[in-house]
């Protein structure tokens, strides 16, 4: 096989074990005997009148199929808001299990193209916000929650417009504000994130089930926590606005509510009523890639699943990662040149700060592999694209396209080994199948890229220079670079290969 089949066979078992399904089978049991009981992981929730569910997410259809399945008739009613397009995408994939039953008691409604707001999903979150404001203290509320959420329950704080709070989200993402940023200006100025929703639904029992997207699975941030109690106030909010040099440039209906906000988060003792239960991460997705890889022959080491900052001093993470495997393979990881490398990357590290890594550890394991031995190197997490053109991109093709761009350069200045002794490929797509508003959930890449690319009559620097990834990718070499999965109806946010093996000598 391959390394690009290799590669694909790791992202798709990552992927294939956050799938809603059989993810929430393991965790969701239905107790008949007696007083009917939902049963999570090991907690117990009696089911004492009705039985509600909303969900909203890009894995939110596949979670309310199998939840569907698992309450049968006890369930009374459920909306879900859902990806536009999502259903149509799974019916292609003939992945029938993700998809709800003829007459379900569940109504489906779709939005947010290309994940972003619109009026079928303020329409959506209306819908739920109406559920769940009648409910009383006998109803349990099953919420089930993904990445891609925040896009999918727009409810601005009237008297401000949905354009008024996504021109404001547009800028923010623009001048490079993380998801986290992103997040806490959103639930700000949000009737049902911040613990909107769970505020709605008392006093009835809420329960919810949640697939991270988010760095470190902090509640309140994923999908911007409409069932977490916030853990931040108006004044986060106002230094971000300060931060990225909006705060003086805010339509004025956003002043009015952040001049009319509390300055401090609702009391976490205000959701006793609510359990939030996370059920599936971008640990787990790379725990099971790691598990594929050993089984294909490599020696499989994960850096980290929280891998997260501007998208080129990620991706010369990687390449000074991937020039010390290099030197592995050519007895030159012990000399000056690994020892600089190692060095620079232990610096890199600690400029990125990146959550929970420890470098040196790693490279110390990475030593121990041995020599010759192909090497899969696993990481996930999420970067951050400062856009300076207007071409069409993503993060995943963009640090793909980085990646090859400075293998090329390190190549190019004689700062790595020869080529001709390994073969060597880079991967990162979105667990979701969708990077940025493209077709595509990622792309490979290899040192031999940007070579191959000028052949073609391509500048990579120009495309890159443009935030057009997309557009490269799709003319280069007939769009073969580019992952191409579909909505794959999970989202546990990115994930990076890095393959490298000896070239067998004919």
């Amino acid at each position: 096989m391959s390394l690009r089949e290799h590669a694909l066979s790791l992202f798709y078992s990552a992927v294939g074990t956050i799938r809603p399904a059989p993810m929430l089978k393991r965790a969701l049991k239905l107790q008949k005997d007696g007083c009917p009981q939902l049963l999570v992981k090991d907690q117990a929730f009696p089911v004492k009148r009705n039985l509600y569910l909303v969900g909203f997410g890009k894995a939110v259809l596949g979670m309310a199929a199998a939840a569907e399945e698992i309450l049968g008739d006890h369930l009374t009613r459920g909306i879900i808001n859902v990806p536009l397009g999502i259903q149509e995408s799974l019916q292609r994939a003939g992945m029938q299990e993700m998809l709800l039953k003829p007459h379900s008691k569940i109504q489906v409604i779709e939005g947010a193209k290309n994940n972003l707001p619109d009026a079928e999903a303020l329409k959506g979150a209306a819908a739920i916000q109406k559920l769940a404001e009648g409910l009383t203290a006998d109803d349990l509320l099953l919420v089930l929650i993904s990445g891609g959420g925040s896009a999918l329950l727009p409810a601005p704080i009237p008297p401000i417009l949905l354009e008024e709070k996504e021109k404001l989200t547009k800028m923010l993402a623009s001048r490079g504000a993380a998801i986290q940023e992103l997040n806490i200006v959103r639930k700000t100025l949000s009737v049902l994130k911040g613990g909107g929703l769970a505020q709605l639904a008392h006093p009835a029992q809420v329960v919810s089930l949640i697939l991270s997207d988010v760095i470190g699975d902090p509640l309140d941030i994923i999908a911007s926590g409409p069932t977490a109690a916030s853990s931040h106030s108006v004044q986060d909010c106002l230094h971000i606005l300060t931060k990225y040099n909006l705060l003086h440039n805010l339509p004025k209906s956003v002043q009015m509510v952040l001049s009319s906000s509390p300055t401090k988060p609702t009391a976490p003792e205000n959701y006793s009523h609510v359990s939030n239960i996370i059920l599936g991460s971008n640990t787990l997705a790379l725990e099971e890639a790691r598990r594929q890889a050993e089984g294909l022959g490599y020696a499989a080491l994960v850096l980290s699943a929280a891998v997260q900052g501007e998208v080129g001093r990620v991706a010369t993470l990687y390449c000074q990662l991937i020039q010390l495997l290099r030197l592995g393979f050519t007895s030159l990881g012990e000399g000056p040149l690994g020892d600089e490398l190692r060095g620079n990357l232990l610096q890199l590290a600690a400029e990125l700060h990146i959550p929970g890594l420890d470098l040196e550890e790693f490279l110390q394991a990475l030593r121990g592999l041995g020599p010759g031995r192909p090497v899969c190197i696993l990481a996930g997490g999420e970067t951050t694209v400062q856009l300076q053109g207007t071409g069409k991109g993503g993060r995943n093709q963009e640090l793909a396209l980085r990646v090859g761009l400075g293998l090329h350069k390190a190549q190019a200045t004689g700062a790595s080994s020869p080529q001709g002794r390994c073969e060597i490929l880079f991967l990162s797509g979105g667990t979701d199948g969708q990077d940025g508003p493209t077709e595509a959930a990622g792309a490979f890449c290899s040192p031999r890229l940007v070579a191959e690319a000028f052949q073609e009559g391509l500048d990579v620097e120009a495309f890159l220079r443009n935030n057009d990834s997309y557009t490269f990718f799709s003319q280069f070499q007939g769009g073969r670079h580019l992952l191409v999965t579909g909505l794959t109806g999970t989202n546990v946010m990115d994930i990076q290969a890095i393959l490298i093996r000896a070239i067998e000598r004919s």
